[in-house]
């Protein structure tokens, strides 16, 4: 069942923007829930994720399906849930540039696009870094005026000083956590005293910016024992997500996207490298030692499944992530690490496209020219071609969708018909849907049939 939302009240620079994403079949940033059909059981094993991230637990899920079939959606959905809530949020895609673990920066990279699209309730398309600091050091000034101390005191600073290192020394004892809170301290002392070249300084060792220690010395005008690197950085964000919890929010909740960039690392040692760096994130997640933090990768079934190069061909972790002996086709189970995502059913499918078409009309302020038995003809020309029973995606199906209303806005005098029946496409249909016929049967649909 999908959420009842008013389309008129939404903004229009949201409603634009995510039309235009649809129609490019690029996945929306912003103003995923308008579009979100299905997914429910999916979405509340996420749901059910945040919970325990909230209670301090660590989570690691993998969201598994084909290209277009809607884990990066699903991916943004949660994404934005998430802030709602409270929840700090990190997401980056990997790719040749960036990986998980690698040299000569690929690895660093990764938290350098993590660390750029961090994002809170009140920044949510990223770069929240300084807002989320400055937040920390107005919420700390707060608590100390509530204790009676007032902020015209003499000392008023140096105790503001020293309720945020009480707070720091929570991360001194974890891997990188000593220089971790140092920086943090400098940057909070630079904030308060306007010394902006120190904080910038700051920023960029947060960030991962720096190359070596030298540079590092050079610019904050201190010494710390290690920057952030390609070996490192995962460290990094476990402070990170025990820090924002200090800070007032719930946790910090990282999704990493486009994870068949690493099934597709040619050379096997750097490979597995990277299948070492999940099983380490795996491990520390469910073993209790990644503290209010949780993590969610995306990828496709060749990622995980491959036994020559994907996940699976790692024991490791295949020995973990594999289906249970008791998993079959018929059953169901999201308590375990593996979501894979099956295709939307056809009652979701039509329910996606009169979505659409509704979103449509209040964003272009028209009726678009096309009824509800045009759109079923749609949807079983779409199921009809070769393979789509299983196979079709929301991706495809939308972007020819959004083609067709898009021409018949444009040109007054073209039908519906005269669209679908350009350069033989319903009768290359009507060939294979009698192939699809003798194979497995399917159902056609009429108006009347669908429920949504």
């Amino acid at each position: 069942m999908s959420t009842q939302i008013d389309i008129n009240k939404i903004p229009k620079r949201i409603l634009n923007s995510l039309l235009l994403s649809v129609s490019a079949g690029v996945v929306p940033r912003i103003g995923a829930p308008y579009i979100a059909i299905g997914r429910q059981d999916e979405i509340s094993a996420l749901l059910s994720d945040l919970e325990q991230v909230n209670d301090g637990c660590g989570t690691m899920r993998f969201i598994i399906g084909r290209y277009g079939s809607g884990k990066s959606f699903l991916m943004q959905l949660i994404r934005g849930y998430a802030l709602e809530q409270n929840f700090i949020t990190a997401d980056a895609d990997l790719s040749p540039e960036r990986r998980l673990y690698g040299t000569s920066g690929s690895g660093v990279a990764t938290y350098r696009e993590l660390i750029k699209n961090m994002a809170s309730k009140s920044s949510p398309d990223g770069a929240a870094l300084s807002k989320i600091i400055a937040k920390w050091i107005d919420m700390l000034r707060a608590e100390l005026i509530d204790e009676g101390v007032s902020p015209d005191a003499a000392d008023f600073a140096d105790k503001l000083n020293q309720k945020a290192l009480e707070k720091l020394r929570g991360v001194e004892d974890m891997v990188g956590g000593f220089d971790f809170s140092r920086v943090i301290s400098r940057y909070y002392l630079a904030h308060i005293n306007g010394d902006d070249e120190t904080k910038t300084a700051c920023l960029r060792w947060l960030r991962g910016e720096y190359s070596t220690k030298t540079e590092a010395r050079a610019t904050m005008g201190f010494t710390t024992s290690e920057i952030i690197d390609d070996e490192n950085w995962y460290d990094f964000i476990k402070l990170w997500a025990v820090l924002v919890r200090f800070m007032g929010y719930r946790g910090l909740i990282v999704f990493i996207d486009e994870c068949v960039n690493l099934y597709k690392i040619t050379h096997r040692v750097s490979r597995e490298n990277n299948y070492e760096k999940i099983l380490s994130m795996f491990n520390d997640t469910l073993q209790g030692r990644a503290e209010g933090l949780g993590l969610i990768l995306g990828g496709t079934p060749q990622f995980m499944d491959d036994t020559r190069r994907g996940l699976f061909s790692y024991e490791a972790l295949r020995s973990r992530l594999c289906d249970s002996r008791y998993s079959t086709e018929g059953y169901r189970n999201l308590i375990g690490p593996v979501i894979r995502l099956k295709r939307l059913s056809d009652d979701e499918l039509f329910a996606l496209m009169s979505r659409i078409t509704k979103l449509y009309a209040v964003n272009y302020g028209i009726e678009p020219r096309i009824t509800e038995e045009e759109m079923v003809k749609f949807l079983n020309l779409a199921l009809s071609r070769a393979g789509a029973d299983s196979m079709i995606t929301p991706r495809e199906m939308l972007r020819d969708y959004m083609t067709v209303l898009n021409i018949l806005m444009q040109n007054e005098k073209v039908t519906f018909e005269q669209i679908i029946s350009r350069d033989g496409v319903i009768s290359e249909a009507e060939t294979v849907e009698e192939d699809v016929k003798e194979e497995a049967p399917s159902k056609v649909y009429s108006a009347q049939d669908i429920e949504f």
